[in-house]
């Protein structure tokens, strides 16, 4: 399984993909969007977590972005600001895609990992 985590904070998104590939998780990681979509156009993730809001173009702007060259992209939403229900409100999308606030547990993230995962084998 391959995750692109993106996060303007460059601690955070580094912190957390190191954690994650001491799990033994092919990770790699921005802090910038146009980063984020460079190593998208290079291969496509299973996974991308996305930071909700971040200079220049938000994470549901990236996702709409991701989307197009990698449909099958599963996504979590992180985000330091409002609940699930903004989030939902804000997509608008009544889409499948995962949530989770900041601060986020390595825990926390691991499980919603899992269960997008589950849909991705589910979908083939």
């Amino acid at each position: 399984m391959r995750i692109l985590l993106v996060d303007d904070e460059l601690e955070f998104v580094s912190t957390l993909a190191e954690r994650l590939a001491m799990r033994g998780i092919d990770v790699e990681w921005a802090n910038r969007p146009e980063d984020a979509v460079a190593k998208a156009k290079e291969k496509c993730f299973d996974i991308a977590v996305l930071d909700m809001k971040m200079p220049g173009l938000s994470g549901i702007g990236l996702k709409k972005i991701l989307e197009h060259q990698c449909p099958a992209t599963k996504y979590i939403f992180l985000t330091g600001h409002g609940s699930e229900e903004d989030f939902q409100a804000a997509t608008s999308e009544g889409s499948s895609d995962y949530y989770l606030l900041k601060p986020v547990s390595i825990d926390q993230l691991l499980d919603r990992i899992q269960a997008a995962s589950v849909d991705l084998w589910k979908e083939d």
